[in-house]
């Protein structure tokens, strides 16, 4: 497609947006008391939101021009926001993880498809040389340590090795043989032509046209020059120096902004200062202290609306206006929408957006140097006028005192030294490379028709693939979600044995570009042993992944450390350690930290449960895959390990007999039938459906009770207790309404 092929795109969906957001003021004006009806209003706007994340994140991956890249990216943020907070209204409203919104769907004519929650690309495109880079020292440090071995490389075979060095050779000889009659042929030829011209004279007609020659040649290099330059600029081959140029245009304004307006702005800035403060000392009697750079120094000077007022009391955003990207419709409507591009094949960056954004950090950047002169000047004049002293700093509390001191333990160490310490311990482990979309699962399509008549449906895998991407994947890859939506902090993944839970983690840290600590007590065991150690391994995992955040922490097992009795075969390895430590680890992380803690069990009942659902906000509860689920996950498996699917093969056969069994044993079962000797006999012995069925009968499915045992854990958790209580007072109601 062409270029302005997406700008239409990027047009169309924020006319959308724009829509949108006017009828969710208009809705959320009017109260709804219907708990249906309000599920549904909710439902309608997730879907709608959905569907411009679709398109937002097309436009963005395509366009090239990086000013309207950041305007996007702007907006795309802000709605990725908004769909998570709509989602946490959606769980607070039904009290539920998982919606069965079907009929919504049906309502605005979409496909189970499009609800699909998209990755966006910039997560991993914006920062794949760093990821590169950090994978290849880490693939480096393992193998220095040991723990990873080297692939070993095949030897070709003697007589092949033979073969090739006697084609190379003789090419060789073939093209040195073709360059020497060749030149014998032009000396021959030059030798004619002396002759002929020593017989005739000098020709003018000759020279004009050697000329030309000459002339037209260098005229053709350049446009070609300039042609392949430009076919590199449109095809994204040459970003790095469009960057390296963008860059060294924003320090040449920024420079010049400098020079040209900075004094006006200084004068400006210390006049508004020095007359908010004559103000303020008309109305209160005596000057304010200055505000100290925490606090934001002169900028929470002007957020105030009464002298005395503390600006954490100034106003305040709507919850609703939080994530509406407002500013980020200015872009589209005033600076790009009536813009002819016609002829900007480069989509180079417009200088007169760049001098307005520096503006904005030149400002900034004096204010500072400002506020240092004007603190001193205000002290002065307190001194002078009103005879007082500044007041003295607060001294900071123990507690501050005692954690610092704990971080100066590891403030000599670099965070490479402390990176190849993590690996070289195994603590810091290597991603798997495994996407989300590689979780195969259909949708459930029976969802609303079930809760209809009162019998609670079993989600499906692709409703566990759309959480693990709310949770997990979208606010660790974008800054802005991650510090302004609902905070998630840790993430449990509990089922039984072979649903996935593994590969989900992989997941989140492929997608997002994630390093991956491995906090297993089974990992940790004998590594770092006493409290002492303990502490000093978790500040510096803390430490780390911090720093080169997005992370995961990942506890495998992770009951185990809240056990109600640990069993006697695991004393040794102190499964326990971790218990008291969790709470204190999630504590330390903020808004701005993008980093997640994610367990994952397949016994969570044998956890205390209060303890347990006090470190983990989400749990999210994978079941068996369904028979939607199980029809895909076949067809996808076999194809996948080499395998043709004919006639003689029923899926539905297969899906309908593997009742119970879950992803990893269907695996199981097709690894052992596509040995590397049956994939040589399919051609002339297609597969049949009876032969995945020895060895599937020879797996442990996952038999009812313990299906029942994880249903009855989960209903002990907080959000499973708050449905119970919800439903019994729905009843409740309903039989005060039939009397």
């Amino acid at each position: 497609f062409s270029i302005s092929t997406y700008n239409k795109i990027w047009t169309n969906v924020q006319k959308d947006l724009d829509t949108q957001l006017q009828t969710e003021r208009e809705q959320f004006l009017q109260a709804e008391s219907d708990h249906v009806k309000a599920f549904r209003i909710l439902a309608a706007f997730y879907i709608n939101y959905l569907q411009i994340f679709h398109h937002l994140e097309e436009a963005h991956s395509h366009i090239i021009h990086q000013q309207k890249k950041a305007a996007i990216r702007q907006v795309l943020d802000g709605v990725i926001g908004r769909i998570l907070e709509l989602k946490k209204e959606m769980v607070g409203l039904e009290i539920s993880e998982f919606h069965y919104i079907d009929n919504v769907i049906e309502d605005l004519k979409l496909l189970p498809q499009d609800t699909e929650i998209p990755i966006p690309k910039y997560f991993i495109k914006e920062n794949l040389e760093g990821l590169q880079l950090r994978e290849k020292t880490l693939d480096e440090i393992l193998l220095s340590a040991g723990l990873e071995t080297e692939k070993p490389v095949e030897a070709m075979a003697f007589e092949d090795a033979i073969k090739t060095i006697q084609v190379a050779e003789r090419a060789r000889q073939g093209r040195r043989r073709a360059l020497y009659m060749k030149q014998i042929y032009l000396k021959e030829q030059r030798k004619r032509q002396t002759k002929v011209q020593e017989q005739a004279g000098p020709n003018p007609d000759d020279a004009a046209t050697l000329i030309q020659k000459v002339w037209r040649g260098y005229i053709q290099r350049k446009k070609t020059e300039k042609m392949r330059e430009e076919e590199m600029i449109f095809l994204g081959m040459v970003s790095a120096c469009l960057f390296l140029r963008l860059f060294h245009e924003e320090e040449f304004i920024k420079n010049k902004l400098k020079e040209t307006e900075g004094l006006d702005i200084r004068e400006t800035l210390q006049d508004q200062i020095g007359q908010c403060f004559i103000e303020c000392r008309h109305i209160i009697g005596k000057f304010p202290d200055y505000p100290a750079k925490e606090e934001g120094g002169s900028m929470s000077i002007f957020s105030q609306k009464t002298p005395e007022e503390p600006p954490e009391a100034v106003g305040g955003i709507n919850e609703f206006c939080k994530f509406s990207p407002f500013i980020s419709l200015f872009w589209i409507t005033v600076v790009w929408q009536n813009r002819d591009e016609g002829r900007d094949f480069f989509q180079d960056h417009d200088p007169e957006l760049i001098k307005a954004e520096k503006r904005e950090e030149v400002e900034e950047e004096i204010r500072v140097q400002v506020d240092e002169l004007m603190q001193q000047k205000v002290k002065n004049l307190k001194l002078a006028v009103d005879g007082e002293m500044s007041g003295k700093k607060k001294r900071g509390k123990k507690g501050e005192k005692v954690r610092a001191a704990n971080l100066m333990l590891l403030a000599h160490r670099t965070i490479d030294s402390l990176y190849r310490e993590l690996a070289e311990e195994g603590i810091l482990i290597k991603v798997k490379p495994v996407n989300l979309s590689d979780y195969v699962g259909e949708y459930s399509y029976l969802g609303t028709t079930l809760c209809q008549v009162d019998v609670e449906p079993m989600p499906s895998l692709a409703d566990i693939r759309q959480l693990v991407a709310l949770y997990g994947i979208l606010p660790l890859g974008s800054q802005t979600a991650h510090e302004k939506a609902p905070l998630v902090k840790a993430l449990l993944l509990a089922g039984p044995s072979g649903v996935g839970k593994k590969m989900l983690v992989h997941a989140i840290c492929t997608e997002t570009g994630a390093n991956l600590f491995n906090l297993s007590p089974s990992n940790i065991a004998a590594k770092y042993p006493g409290k002492s150690g303990l502490q000093m391994m978790l500040h510096m995992v803390l430490k780390v992944a911090k720093q080169m955040q997005p992370s995961v922490m990942w506890i495998g097992d992770t009951e185990k450390p809240f056990y109600k009795t640990v069993p006697k075969a695991e004393e040794q390895i102190n499964p326990k350690r971790l218990e008291k430590m969790l709470p204190k680890l999630l504590k330390a992380l903020r808004a701005e930290d993008r980093v997640l803690l994610v367990g994952t069990s397949s016994r969570p009942f044998d956890a205390k449960i209060k303890p347990f659902c006090k470190v983990y906000q989400k749990i999210i509860l994978i079941p068996r895959p369904d028979y939607a689920s199980r029809f895909v996950l076949w067809k996808h498996i076999i194809t996948q390990h080499g395998g043709e699917i004919t006639k003689l093969l029923n899926i539905s056969c297969l899906a309908k007999l593997s009742d119970g069994f879950t992803q990893g044993r269907i695996v199981q079962a097709v690894q052992a039938v596509l040995s590397e000797l049956r994939l040589l006999q399919m051609a002339r012995k297609p597969l049949r459906t009876d032969e995945f069925l020895t060895p599937l009968a020879s797996l442990e499915p996952v038999y009812i009770e313990e299906e029942e045992t994880f249903k009855a854990w989960y209903t002990k958790t907080p959000l499973g207790r708050a449905r119970i209580k919800a439903a019994a007072q729905r009843e409740k109601a309903a039989r005060g309404k039939k009397k």
